[in-house]
């Protein structure tokens, strides 16, 4: 074998800098709900890689769409030209997103898709001649990137700590999560409580300087999908409209389908300013992340010179061509309304066999969006130490006997703390809701 030959699964000759520390098995090929490795292994795709497979792997009516745009245009520059895969995407966004009169820039993942709004915000303030509107405001334990800018609006300390010094234009008001809620009246008033933590972020920061809200509508794996009381959306967009502060809907993680609706903003009526996507917007299939701007942002920067932004790849045909081909999967397989029912059975089944778990504090989420909260003590909410790295293990354990979990770790209070996020793909199968609730089972034994 010659340096760079890594079709046994060797991983010590690999040319690659690659993301994990530890020797990860060599996928080979995908299937629905399932990944098979270089010797043959099979592993339950129970996250969808991280939370980005909804309509499945292998799919080949996606693979034949790409093959033929990229045979048919392969890509231009988007400065020099429109193209008709990204106008009709763009339409077909514009039908189903939580933003009146959208207006579309794909780019190429999530966090491109967050510094794309982030200048949208800023640039829309600009135009309207609030030049000092430039800091933003985001919740703790949150996460919404991992560029400079996203980085700097994500509350999640572990993947902040190496570049804090780079860090330190947001401002931070407490995280949702109704487990471990900071309001000292939980559960009576909680909206309340956090629509007033907001107001005096913005009024202590001085409001003619706050661009914009980030949040996510129901959390990511930062949250361990912590879904907000009911009525925080209504007081929290108040807030923002009366301070002229936009509202950016993280949805990343939980758009097209995974919540059981398109957007998780469907859930709360919320009509958000600008929205972030990726992950499920391709389900892997293309690298794609989507900056959605209202009418009304799009139009005040138009007119007073356009974004001063872009990357090589965004519009890109063949991006725009999967990511339409996949919105018409969701559609015509009814996934949205199948999230919502496996949700459902997902949800049962770890009631059943978890309910009276010593060390599952909480079971959470909507749709196929789930996190199951591990603690030390139930009875107190105490977390483990993390050096006992629990998440870690667990997460081992289901891989070798062949389930595959989204882990994040440090969220309670910046150290501590051990989520495991089940995200399968929205056509994951009855008998596959039942065998990831047994193997997980088995997983968290002797924890």
């Amino acid at each position: 074998m010659f340096a760079g030959d890594v079709g046994d699964g060797c991983q010590g000759l690999s040319s690659v800098f690659a993301r994990a520390a530890n020797e990860p098995p060599l996928a080979v090929s995908a299937k629905g709900s399932w990944i098979t490795d270089a010797e043959g292994k099979l592993y339950l795709d129970a996250a969808g890689g991280a939370i980005v497979v909804g309509i499945g792997h292998g799919d080949p009516d996606v693979a034949a769409v790409m093959s033929a745009q990229a045979a048919d245009l392969d890509w231009v520059h988007p400065s020099a030209f429109s193209n008709g895969p990204v106008e009709d995407y763009a339409a077909a966004i514009a039908e189903v997103a939580p933003v009146d009169d959208a207006r579309v820039f794909p780019v190429s993942g999530g966090s491109e898709a967050m510094e794309t709004a982030l200048k949208m915000a800023r640039a829309f303030h600009i135009s309207r001649g609030d030049t000092e509107r430039t800091r933003f405001i985001a919740r703790g334990h949150s996460y919404h990137g991992n560029t400079r800018g996203a980085l700097d609006l994500s509350g999640r300390e572990p993947l902040r700590a190496p570049y804090e010094p780079w860090l330190g234009q947001t401002i931070r008001v407490p995280g949702v999560n109704e487990y471990r809620c900071p309001n000292p009246s939980h559960p009576d008033s909680c909206s309340t409580f956090h629509a007033e933590r907001l107001e005096a972020a913005i009024l202590e920061t001085g409001a003619e300087r706050v661009a914009a809200f980030v949040a996510e509508p129901i959390g990511g794996a930062a949250s361990g999908a912590a879904v907000p009381p009911k009525g925080y959306w209504d007081e929290v967009t108040t807030v923002c409209r009366r301070h002229g502060v936009l509202v950016i809907a993280d949805e990343v993680m939980t758009g097209f389908g995974r919540t059981g609706e398109w957007f998780a903003a469907d859930h709360f009526d919320l009509r958000p300013d600008l929205v972030v996507a990726a992950k499920g917007a391709s389900s892997g299939y293309w690298p794609l992340g989507l900056a959605i701007a209202s009418g009304e942002v799009h139009d005040e920067i138009a007119a007073h010179g356009g974004l001063t932004h872009g990357f090589t790849w965004s519009h890109h045909p063949i991006g725009a061509r999967v990511g339409l081909a996949v919105l018409d999967k969701i559609k015509r397989m009814r996934l949205i309304d199948r999230a919502r029912t496996q949700g459902e059975k997902l949800q049962k089944g770890f009631a059943k066999a978890l309910g009276g778990h010593e060390h599952v504090g909480d079971v959470r989420g909507v749709g196929l969006l789930l996190c199951i909260d591990l603690v030390e003590s139930v009875d107190s909410k105490k977390p483990f130490a993390r050096v006992e790295r629990v998440t870690e293990r667990v997460v081992e354990r289901a891989r070798e006997i062949g389930l595959l979990l989204y882990p994040s770790t440090g969220n309670v209070d910046g150290i501590d703390g051990d989520y495991i996020l089940l995200g399968p793909p929205l056509t994951v199968l009855d008998d596959e809701i039942d065998l990831i609730v047994d193997r997980l089972t088995t997983a968290l034994r002797g924890i």
